[in-house]
């Protein structure tokens, strides 16, 4: 992957991760890096995901590899607010 590459997922992640906290129901309970990290990690696999299926490289806007990214991140974040529900901070 190219420099180019890796910061277009972080800046992609750092968009990602918030939607995905805004689409998530009620008060996630995670730190805003958190969110970030799990936005990034959403994108790169999405992206991966993507590849794979052979939609990555269209035309225009990858919308389908963006929808990917979000559901991907929006399950991460629900995951890890749940897992940290528990602990006190």
């Amino acid at each position: 992957m190219e420099i180019t590459g890796i910061f277009t997922a972080i800046i992609i992640g750092l968009i990602i991760g918030v939607l995905a906290r805004l689409i998530l129901p009620g008060k996630q309970n995670i730190q805003v890096w958190l969110t970030i990290v799990v936005g990034i990690a959403a994108a790169l696999i999405g992206t991966a995901i993507a590849g794979f299926a052979g939609y990555a490289n269209t035309s225009g806007i990858d919308w389908w590899e963006l929808i990917t990214q979000l559901a991907l991140a929006v399950i991460g974040v629900g995951l890890v607010s749940s897992m940290r529900s528990g602990k006190k901070s």
